[in-house]
């Protein structure tokens, strides 16, 4: 695992920095699709999570969440907006219905699996504020630790292209996301934190604040 923090590993996927899994401060965050899951236990080389926490109830964040819950005997937790789809299993409204975002339901999701805590603004994940930051899925979280102004965003950007997958700054594209006005108001606010590091669910870590401030102050109202 790749330390960016104190305390906070990326977990290795491939391609690199495709789909992002985190250990931070020993709670798994996010885990993939279901096709994952050998993946991730290998690469937690026996280390056993505190919790499972999703940062957004997509088929590419939760969709080896209840197996691996229940390998490791674990609880899951999930932004409030987003539990009862989790607890059902029914993502169909988390995304807009398309021909992508029907397959990946198909081939990607996880079952349901209950939620043993819905995250809400301003609570705790060790030294982590949970920020409720809606837009691509109606209960995305990210979390950030104002100590060092590290910053765990979800999908609220995209770290690489999704198409090239070269690095940069971009919205998460419109056939996955809800309601991107809204999801502009929740990249507006992260930037507004200066977030000295920023870990994305797609895409390399990002370490210049300057450039996400550009980025954020040039999308349309």
């Amino acid at each position: 695992m790749e330390l960016l923090a104190p305390d906070l590993h990326l977990i290795p996927s491939r391609p690199a920095y495709s789909f992002n899994a985190y250990l931070m401060e020993g709670v798994l965050v996010d885990a993939a699709t279901k096709r994952a899951y050998g993946r991730l236990r290998k690469a937690l080389n026996g280390t056993r999570p505190s919790a499972h926490a999703i940062t957004h109830a997509h088929a590419d964040h939760q969709g080896a969440s209840a197996a691996l819950c229940e390998a490791f005997g674990i609880d899951l937790w999930a932004g409030e907006a987003d539990a009862d789809a989790m607890a059902s299993g029914d993502l169909s409204d988390r995304a807009p219905s398309n021909v992508i975002t029907r397959w990946q339901l198909r081939h990607w999701a996880g079952p349901a699996h209950p939620v043993a805590r819905r995250l809400r603004e301003g609570e705790r994940v060790g030294e982590f504020a949970v920020l409720e930051t809606p837009g691509h899925s109606p209960g995305h979280v990210a979390f950030w630790r104002e100590s060092d102004r590290t910053l765990v965003a979800g999908d609220v950007l995209f770290g690489r292209h999704p198409l090239t997958g070269r690095p940069g700054l971009h919205e998460p594209p419109r056939m996955f996301t809800l309601d991107p006005a809204l999801n502009r108001e929740s990249i507006r606010r992260l930037a507004a934190l200066d977030p000295a590091v920023i870990c994305f669910g797609h895409g390399p870590p990002w370490r210049d604040a300057a450039a996400l401030r550009r980025f954020a102050e040039s999308l349309p109202a």
